[in-house]
């Protein structure tokens, strides 16, 4: 799949400056491009809006005291609404799974594995960025090597959160589909174990949202990319020397700005240059 681009004015505190002949020096031309497709950016929204439902409901489910106050309807109509939502949330996880192995070259797979030697050495850039080591963010168009294996590690705690919470529900069924799918979870452990995981994971969940949201504006900050906006709009702005030569296309201004957000359709890299 194709990357849309179109060249626009460098702003100031862009990185390093390019040499030119003559000693001179001049700050790289940035470009801006589709980098989150739409189903991504529909999933991360989903996302956002299930674990906030999730976490509030699962307070107060968590909470048996709450029922003492008169209030055994509410506590019957969170448990109902803490059920949809782990199945939208379990449906929002499936679909992103599916979009790692369809989804464009930021999307896939490969971006929360290592599995390029230069992402593997871009980890350490990465790490001293983020300890403060280092102060230019690493050179990257999507995740980054060390954020892309950090989401890779919560996918990994969603896909528990997800089997402890329906292997929880079906104890209230024993004969039911849950129990069929998630009861074999507690042959692994008891079910005060399951529920203290359940609830450390949810507790997990939020410290890293603060962590997100925080590292998000910093980068966004330091690179004036785009980076937050870029999970509504889709692009990020960002030097054209990050541009994948295969497959960015190069276009006006006023192209980009009336242009509907569809899928990117297969286009050469010379036709780019050409436009360029």
């Amino acid at each position: 799949m194709s990357s849309e681009a179109f060249a626009r004015p460098a702003p100031a505190r862009t990185g390093a400056p390019v040499a030119r002949p003559g000693g001179a020096s001049e700050s790289p031309r940035l470009v801006t491009l589709r980098v989150w497709q739409l189903p991504v950016r529909l999933i991360h929204w989903g996302l956002v809006v299930t674990i906030s439902g999730l976490a509030l409901t699962g307070l107060y489910i968590g909470v048996p005291a709450l029922t003492l106050v008169g209030a055994p309807k509410v506590m019957a109509w969170a448990h109902s609404l803490h059920l949809l939502l782990a199945y939208i949330f379990s449906a929002l996880l499936l679909a992103r799974l599916i979009w790692m192995f369809t989804g464009n070259e930021w999307a896939r797979w490969d971006q929360f594995i290592p599995r390029h030697r230069n992402r593997r050495a871009m980890m350490w850039v990465s790490l001293k960025y983020y300890t403060f080591l280092q102060r230019e963010p690493p050179p990257e168009v999507g995740h980054n090597p060390l954020a892309g294996l950090t989401y890779l590690v919560l996918f990994l705690m969603f896909l528990v959160q997800i089997v402890t919470g329906f292997a929880l529900e079906s104890i209230e069924d024993r004969d039911g589909l849950l129990s069929t799918l998630f009861g074999w979870t507690f042959n692994l452990a008891g079910i005060p174990t399951v529920r203290f995981v359940h609830h450390l994971i949810m507790w997990l969940t939020l410290g890293f949202v603060v962590h997100h949201v925080y590292s998000a504006t910093l980068i966004d900050h330091e690179e004036r990319s785009g980076l937050m906006s870029s999970m509504v709009s889709g692009y990020k702005t960002v030097p054209a020397d990050r541009l994948p030569k295969s497959s960015a296309r190069v276009r006006s201004h006023d192209e980009a700005a009336g242009a509907p957000d569809e899928p990117d359709q297969p286009t050469p890299a010379t036709r780019g240059a050409k436009r360029a």
